[in-house]
């Protein structure tokens, strides 16, 4: 072995150690030691700990120039490598958390200048000449593995054992016959296609072979209030004749036409605005009135989503108001309220038609005060906008509006989700929402309260009579409230009849399949125990909760430490160390005045998007969110010390945060469970699509839904293209010639899938997210199939903001 000479030691121009590399290093080292030491005292992994002083021994070693420190880290990613597959197998996601970053890091040693960086007696014996290849084999390893995540991403993601469904009956025929929805195939005339909400198009001229060649045929931009910066464009649009009717936010209404976009009127109902970041449309209604009327015998109705909420009607052909409804063309929906403070009370969804009835419901703001507005529903008459019955479960018998100096039944539920209809039966299906004001903690509710909230009802739409009820959660303290619109369609029976179904999608990821006639269920529902540890003392938690094990559920696997995901190590090791700080016993962990993890969370599963039907290949498709929530009740104690009061008028809420949830004895801090760079804690996909066959109840196929490419830390969009199913708002719309189109996710895109086999055929690029439900159509002026999708984006996805409405169609012959 040579010795390096005492004068090439002492030379005044040996190389420099790499300490700017150590100083990265040690720092990360020790952040490491500190949370890995928590995360073990927790029951956590040792792995954080072990890691940790691995890479601060290496910093100090590196530090002093010694090759060990380049060893010692080589031998930490052989060690991660390891761990990482005995702890998550070879899933993609998982192994990049742990992989990524620590092998970009160690891309260092491989430069040509660190060996020359290290102390001369090291870097020039022989001992170290053997360094190099190991070391760039060790890292380049490590570098094949993330390479192969991103080709394992291009994959299809199995079904997972969730979707495993318990034997059920197959479905019974109703003995009542019910409607059949079929629109005229070249319009669209309702919410979600039809009244039963399909979002169902018997159209075939745009096909899985044809659709990549779609093209944008018309872009039309209806203006948002300067108020606004926000588009909200969350709106089905809607389709008759020749002319496409819009909503975009605080219900500016326009009518274009259906070939080439050209505005034909705008109609700005000019809302009051004070205080509102935005007030989106969800729906409209078009409604032709059967009998010769004086004016408007084609109308737009719609309910407002400002704070001076207000039904209108607009003559379809002009834009001007019906002069006849109501006082001069609009109805005050805040008559019977009492003292409704500014912002409370909002028609988040349009209204639904039946038996020439407007009915329509509202939403109550989140958890500021028990005594909030009522959750009442209502109907008015479509041609005089005339008063026609109230639902306020506070006053079961009596369907009239309150005598004067009375009001409808404070903080009862209230039903913000879009609503379905069947003429025939005479039925309107609300979805139902939970108690206005105290989401969290339900002690002080009443018999009805408990009864009618997270259900579905339906309602007789001549009297506002309850004919049936469904209930997915009960009692619920999780804010999992019905947002999705009931699906309604037919089936064919094991008796060789027909099954008319109702499919209630709901945000903790089950899937109710009902007779939409009696209310019961078609496929098997139990009554399971759920976790009650954790739960006030004063609370009464349900012991037991509905799941629907005849149909597959949505709400992904349960959580565990190890599912735990990070962009690196570092906010892993966080989310782990909250995981564990947590009290976490799968669905229906109680609230209490400790942190808890909801999984889903309020955003999870399905939410007013709802699901599409196939009514030809009797398939149903979901996109379906993944992502936790991480609450906490607080005292009032707490709550003063925070200042929590209830909002000030005018002022928009949000459904997370902290709420005071006042006038009741606690508060609540509501929250997505996310790392300190701002992605769910939980490991992708944050977002699935799926296909489920209705008829055997089984998953046909499913992927994660979105690609990462406007996603990242911190809300700065990666920029890259893989897809990792990224969180989702929105609906899909299915065709008879097997396309499923979806805009709805995170990612700026609009996409068509195979409906068959998921298969990604097309994807166009979008100013901001479609967070809407998409429109489909033939134009009278050139024959061709159009389908639209409102562009709005939203600020709580992070998805962009404009006022574009797009149509594409495929290139004129």
């Amino acid at each position: 072995m040579r010795t390096p000479s005492a004068s090439s030691q002492l030379s005044s121009d040996a190389p420099r150690p790499p300490r700017i590399y150590a100083s990265f290093l040690a720092p990360i080292g020790l952040v490491l030691i500190a949370g890995g030491g928590y995360l073990l005292s927790l029951g956590g992994s040792p792995y954080y700990l072990l890691t940790g002083l691995a890479v601060a021994g290496s910093g100090i070693l590196l530090w002093n120039g010694r090759p060990e420190g380049a060893w010692l880290y080589a031998a930490m990613l052989v060690a991660t490598a390891g761990w990482a597959v005995w702890e998550s197998g070879f899933n993609g996601w998982a192994l990049v958390a742990r992989v990524f970053a620590p092998a970009v890091l160690g891309l260092w040693l491989l430069a040509p200048w660190f060996k020359a960086s290290l102390s001369a007696p090291y870097a020039e014996t022989e001992d170290y000449a053997g360094f190099a290849n190991p070391v760039v084999f060790i890292i380049s390893a490590a570098i094949a593995v993330v390479i192969g995540f991103g080709l394992h991403q291009l994959q299809p993601e199995p079904v997972d054992p969730a979707f495993t469904v318990d034997p059920s009956p197959a479905p019974q025929a109703s003995a009542t016959p019910a409607s059949d929805y079929t629109p005229a195939a070249a319009d669209w005339p309702s919410y979600g296609g039809d009244p039963g909400g399909r979002r169902y198009s018997s159209l075939t001229q745009i096909t899985p072979q044809n659709v990549s060649e779609l093209k944008v045929a018309w872009t039309y931009h209806i203006g948002s209030p300067a108020v606004s910066g926000l588009g909200r464009l969350e709106v089905n649009p809607l389709k008759v004749g020749d002319t496409v009717y819009l909503c975009g936010s605080y219900n500016i209404l326009a009518a274009v036409d259906a070939e080439t976009g050209e505005q034909r009127w705008r109609y700005d109902p000019k809302s009051d605005r004070r205080g509102q970041k935005s007030a989106p449309c969800r729906g409209i209604v078009y409604y032709h009135a059967p009998m010769p009327v004086a004016e408007c015998q084609d109308r737009i109705i719609t309910a407002t989503a400002a704070v001076d909420t207000r039904l209108i009607a607009v003559d379809a052909h002009t834009g001007a108001l019906c002069k006849s409804f109501g006082d001069n063309g609009q109805v005050s929906l805040l008559k019977g309220l009492g003292d409704v403070p500014r912002g409370y009370y909002k028609s988040t969804s349009g209204p639904t038609l039946v038996h020439n009835k407007v009915v329509v419901n509202a939403s109550v703001l989140d958890g500021q005060f028990w005594g909030e507005p009522s959750g009442v529903i209502r109907a008015f008459d479509a041609v005089s906008g005339k008063f026609a019955w109230a639902w306020d479960m506070g006053r079961p018998d009596d369907h009239g509006e309150p005598k004067p100096g009375e009001t409808y039944t404070p903080s009862t539920p209230n039903s913000w989700g879009p609503m379905s209809a069947d003429e025939t039966l005479g039925l309107v299906y609300a979805p139902m929402g939970n108690v206005g004001g105290s989401d969290y903690y339900g002690a002080q509710r009443r018999p009805f309260d408990d009864k009618y909230s997270s259900s579905v009802v339906a309602l007789d739409a001549d009297t506002g009579e309850v004919r049936w009820s469904f209930q997915s959660v009960h009692h619920d303290l999780w804010d999992y409230d019905v947002g999705a619109q009931p699906v309604l369609f037919d089936i064919p029976a094991q008796d060789g009849g027909v099954a008319h179904a109702l499919l209630m999608p709901t945000k903790n990821g089950d899937i109710f399949m009902l007779d939409r006639v009696t209310g019961r269920p078609i496929t098997k529902v139990i009554e399971r125990p759920v976790p009650t540890d954790g739960a006030l003392p004063t609370e009464r938690v349900s012991p037991t909760q509905p799941f629907s094990v005849g149909m597959p559920s949505f709400r992904g696997p349960d959580l565990r430490e190890s599912s735990m995901w990070g962009l690196t190590p570092i906010d892993q090791m966080i989310c782990r160390i909250e995981f564990k700080q947590a009290r976490y016993e799968g669905l229906y962990t109680p609230p209490g005045l400790t942190p808890a993890v909801f999984n889903p969370g309020y955003n999870g599963g399905i939410d007013w998007g709802s699901v599409s039907v196939d009514p030809e290949r009797h398939l149903m498709i979901v996109n379906a969110n993944r992502v936790a929530n991480y609450d906490q009740l607080l005292t009032r104690a707490d709550a003063d010390k925070r200042n929590l009061r209830p909002i000030a008028e005018g002022v928009a809420g949000d459904a997370s945060g902290a709420q005071p949830q006042a006038n009741t004895p606690y508060a609540v801090d509501v929250r997505p469970f996310l790392s300190p760079l701002r992605v769910p804690c939980q490991q992708p996909p944050f977002a699935v699509i799926s296909a489920v066959d209705l008829i055997t109840h089984k998953v046909l196929w499913l992927h994660p839904f979105g690609a990462a490419r406007d996603a990242g830390p911190l809300g700065i969009a990666s920029m890259v293209p893989i897809t990792m199913g990224v969180p989702d708002q929105g609906a899909s719309m299915v065709t008879a010639s097997g396309l499923t189109f979806i805009g709805a996710s995170q990612e700026k895109a609009f996409s068509a899938f195979d409906t068959m086999t998921g298969k990604l055929l097309w994807k166009a690029r979008l100013p901001a997210g479609g967070q809407s439900t998409p429109t489909t159509y033939i134009s009278s002026a050139s024959g061709r199939q159009f389908v639209l999708i409102p562009a709005g984006g939203l600020a709580q996805l992070g998805s962009g903001d404009s006022d574009a409405f797009i149509a594409y169609a495929l290139p004129k012959r």
